[in-house]
């Protein structure tokens, strides 16, 4: 095996070491050559100093004799010096005795001596006699040729560096020799050995080690080549034997695969049968599941029915001037209307969940508001004793993407259990944002939970005692459902409580921001509040007055408010009220439970005054100061705040054929102050678009003659009404249904029974209220 010069071992070997001494010499000549460099510098100096030594005295003489022939002889002496290339004698007047000069030597150093030594050095030596040193009677000047010097170190330097090169050459094939010898050679016929044998040859012979290398690397290396070839060739002759023995298996294996087809033939037989039994028993469990959510939808369309004319005409009658006891019994009739209601939409939610049918929208919505609208509706559930507030982070985004049905049915829940469960003290509602995940906290001060009942209160239809349904009521269902939808949404549900010290319920969900909190609005002015420490209306005023721009100061129902002249003062303590008049002229905002306003003769004693229900929501705290801050002083600021909704003079076809549903959605709409046209069915409502212009067509599903699906095709297949919105009224509450109406050209949809908040917020979104 021949292997190339520059690949061997010996050849990179004295590389390396030629290299490296190569380095090391060039190094040490160039040391030399600079040690010379510095002496031949210094020498130049000194044999000019010593010419000028020897010719000082006679100089000296010619000069205070003023002997130009003399002087001239003297400069011709010097001039004979390889290095001096002039010579001026000065008399003591520097008038010149002698000056000679010589053309400077030429060769091929000359460049490189000029560049170490210069061209040329000039040398002046004052005369003067020896007894009288300090009497000048002239100069002797020579310039010195530094190129017979640097020509001189040059030579030596050029000797130094070659003779390196020579002994560099000469050790490389020195090294070269030596290396092949000790390494290569025996390496090579180690490798000639080992190309040559045949790894599992019985016949194999062992490799033979290089003369004078058995206790070196080459004769370890060789040892451990033979006993790498022994254990091959036992592990040959191993596996010789066991292919032997697998030959035998394998005969033995056909034998047994000829058996075990046959019984795998009989057991596919069966198998088949097995299938089509369950192939069977699955479009049976499907036709039962298409059954069962037939019977869900059919039950929830005819439950709905009956329950929106009971909860309409009761919302109706209440309306109605009645004395208090019959104001009393609807009221108490219409509460337990909404908890079928509740619990209707809690049951199929939950065979949504199991059937796996729920599905979840992802679009932007506000969850601020729509924590503080659920907040505002149930706050009628609290307690009189009980402050709810809504505390949402100020720096929460305006915007979330997510599904806003299933989050308010979260909230709804989470406070439905607060408020139902506490009599005293408070109920919060804390919203905050962070990396992408909402929290949403419901804190009360309620009657707690037992550590051993935290873990079973998320099954349906059990609660955290026997006692509890029978002292509040409640079926089981709300948190149980709370829990699946936070789960359904990627998110969990935990719980912190104490018995006797409230609960406190965080729903965290990836409810992404879609468009940041926008920068604080700001306002000027000077506001007060008197309220306990510890309540809501406290903690909402110091989270966002300052951050508004609004100096703020709270004092307690016992501080002495003497001499303080504030721009409004803000309470939720209405007993108070008449000690502050009239020492404290500024506007009272008052902040009371719902339905516990002042009546009209003490809002006047008390003028001016604003009454605002609780919870109080950022938008209403933010307009109430707005207008309060730059109400002129003395001008009254009204009697309680209105609560019935905005007209909206709008023109409504309402296709019902329930004559009860009729009169509950006329009733609610004229209340609305809508003008309100009924048709019994499809054809008739077509019958009525052709005669008559509408802003709004609320359309029920399930009618004789015409259906709402077909009718609301038949509307926009025509293209004569494109912009006429078009609102599903169905008692359907299954998801499907919501597609359907879409599929059929509807532009909404409001499932039965609704309240009349529902319907204003429905026109308040398709029919623009008309200009003031």
């Amino acid at each position: 095996m021949d292997i190339k010069l520059a690949h061997r071992l010996s050849f990179k070997q004295a590389k390396l070491t030629v290299l490296v001494g190569f380095i090391l010499g060039t190094l040490l000549s160039l040391l030399q050559i600079g040690i010379d460099y510095a002496s031949e510098n210094a020498a130049i100096n000194r044999e000019i100093d010593s010419l000028l030594e020897i010719s000082h005295n006679p100089a000296s003489r010619i000069a205070y004799n003023l002997d130009s022939e003399l002087a001239q002889e003297l400069a011709l002496g010097l001039l004979r010096s390889p290095a001096i290339v002039g010579v001026q004698v000065l008399d003591n007047d520097k008038a010149a005795l002698a000056s000679v000069r010589d053309q400077p030597e030429d060769g091929r150093y000359r460049a490189l001596s000029d560049f170490l030594f210069g061209t040329n050095r000039s040398f002046d030596d004052r005369l003067y006699f020896d007894h009288l040193p300090e009497q000048s009677v002239g100069v002797l000047h020579i310039e010195v040729d530094t190129y017979p010097f640097g020509s001189r170190f040059l030579h030596r330097a050029e000797i130094t560096l070659l003779s390196g090169f020579a002994r560099s050459l000469i050790l490389i094939f020195i090294l070269l020799g030596l290396f092949y010898v000790m390494l290569t050679q025996p390496l090579v016929r180690v490798i000639r050995e080992l190309s040559n044998s045949k790894p599992g040859d019985p016949k194999q012979s062992r490799i033979h080690c290089p003369p004078g290398h058995e206790d070196d690397e080459i004769g370890v290396l060789v040892n451990a080549a033979n006993q790498q070839f022994d254990a091959m060739a036992r592990e040959i002759e191993h596996r010789r034997n066991a292919e032997n023995r697998l030959t035998e298996y394998l005969a033995q294996l056909e034998t047994i695969v000829s058996t075990r087809t046959q019984e795998l033939k009989a057991i596919n037989d069966r198998l088949c049968l097995s299938n089509q039994e369950l192939e069977t028993a699955r479009s049976t469990a499907l036709e039962m599941a298409q059954a069962r959510s037939a019977f869900l939808a059919n039950m929830s369309h005819e439950i709905r029915t009956p329950l929106n004319g009971l909860l309409g005409m009761l919302a109706l009658c209440l309306d109605s001037p009645l004395n208090a006891e019959q104001h009393q019994q609807l009221s108490i009739a219409h509460d337990s209307g909404k908890v079928l209601v509740e619990l209707l939409n809690d049951i199929l939610d939950l065979s949504k969940f199991d059937a796996g049918q729920l599905e979840l929208e992802h679009i932007a919505f506000d969850l601020g508001a729509l924590v503080e609208d659920t907040a505002n509706l149930l706050s009628q559930n609290a307690a009189p004793s009980v402050e709810l507030t809504c505390l949402i982070d100020p720096h929460f985004p305006a915007l979330v993407l997510g599904d806003p049905t299933r989050v308010r049915q979260i909230v709804s829940n989470l406070l439905s259990n607060a408020l139902k469960f506490t009599r005293f003290g408070r109920v919060d509602v804390r919203l905050r944002a962070q990396d992408d995940r909402v929290h949403i906290e419901v804190c009360d001060t309620g009657i707690g939970i037992a550590q051993e009942a935290q873990a079973k209160i998320f099954r349906p239809f059990t609660q955290a005692g026997a006692g509890i349904t029978r002292q509040f009521g409640g079926t089981g269902l709300g948190l149980a459902l709370t829990c699946s939808l936070c789960e359904a949404m990627q998110g969990r549900l935990t719980i912190s409580s104490e018995v006797g010290f409230g609960s406190q319920f965080c729903a965290e969900l990836p409810l992404p921001c879609h468009t940041p909190a926008p920068p604080p609005k700001q306002l000027s002015g000077c506001v007060i509040a008197v309220s306990a420490a510890s309540s809501g209306l406290s903690e909402l005023l110091s989270l966002y007055l300052p951050l508004w721009g609004v100096e703020y100061q709270r004092f307690s129902m016992n501080d002495s408010l003497a001499g303080i002249d504030p721009q409004l003062l803000i309470t939720d303590c209405p007993e108070c009220l008449f000690g502050l008049r009239p020492a404290i002229s500024a506007p009272i905002l008052l902040v009371t439970a719902y339905g516990n306003f002042m009546p009209g003769d003490q809002v006047k004693a008390l003028a001016p005054l604003q009454q605002k229900a609780r919870p109080l929501s950022r938008h209403a705290l933010y307009q109430s100061l707005q207008f309060l801050l730059q109400k002129e002083a003395g001008e009254n600021t009204g009697a309680p705040v209105d609560s019935k909704p905005a007209s909206h003079r709008a023109r409504i076809l309402l296709v019902e054929d329930n004559p009860v549903n009729q009169l509950v959605a006329k009733g609610m709409l004229s209340k609305l102050g809508c003008d309100v046209v009924v048709a019994a069915h499809g054809g008739e409502a077509l019958s009525q678009l052709e005669q008559h212009n509408f802003d709004l067509v609320l359309m029920d599903c399930n009618m004789p003659v015409m259906n709402g699906y077909e009718a609301s095709r038949q509307i926009r297949h025509s293209g004569r009404w494109p912009e006429l919105p078009i609102v599903a009224l169905t008692a359907n509450a299954m998801p499907e249904e919501r597609e359907r109406c879409r599929s059929a050209g509807m532009n909404d949809y409001l499932a039965k029974p609704f309240r009349r908040e529902e319907l204003a917020a429905l026109l308040d979104t398709w029919v623009p209220h008309p200009p003031l």
